[in-house]
């Protein structure tokens, strides 16, 4: 009995340690600008247009860091992203297309390792059951480039008591002076 339940917690644990892995190291920005806007065509602030580009294009414009995160769903290290302790007072874009997602009065310290964020702008966003690694999850995607942004769960505060769990490298933050 004892070795079953041994090997039912070492399996288990192998398991959740497995899903957080990640195979691609983010590549450290010193200053919050974009600099994939630069370099990006389709790339606006103001346009809402639903974009249709292949992920081949993508490939050619985006950071590797950022092409595998936003296009292959991977998922940044915890406690890594440039947006997990930051608490400046502005907007959140898609580091992608420059869609606006989040303000920053709905971010909040979570401990989690990520940016997290009570609020979503609706017409940032849509979400996609997510079954994958074996877990039941609603992943949250660009609503114009359908990039990845992260996972939203019912364990936040109020007044939604959603957390946003973001990829920082997912996002781009303008702070309101900036604007």
């Amino acid at each position: 009995m004892k070795f079953t339940m041994k090997f039912l917690v070492s399996i288990t644990l192998l398991f959740f340690l497995q899903a957080c892995t990640q195979k691609y190291e983010p590549i450290k920005i010193s200053s919050m600008e974009n600099t994939e806007a630069k370099n990006n065509p389709y790339y606006s602030r103001t346009d809402t247009t639903k974009l249709n580009v292949s992920n081949d294009e993508w490939k050619k414009i985006l950071a590797p860091d950022l092409y595998a995160i936003a296009r292959e769903a991977a998922t940044e290290r915890a406690f890594t992203g440039k947006y997990n302790e930051f608490d400046e007072i502005g907007e959140y874009y898609c580091a992608v297309c420059g869609n606006h997602l989040f303000r920053s009065t709905s971010k909040f310290s979570s401990s989690c390792g990520w940016p997290s964020f009570f609020e979503a702008d609706k017409e940032g966003v849509y979400y996609v059951r997510d079954q994958s690694y074996g877990m039941d999850r609603v992943e949250v995607l660009c609503k114009r480039c359908d990039s990845h942004l992260g996972h939203v769960f019912d364990d936040g505060p109020k007044p939604t008591g959603l957390r946003y769990c973001m990829n920082s490298v997912s996002l781009e933050f303008v702070a309101d002076e900036q604007k």
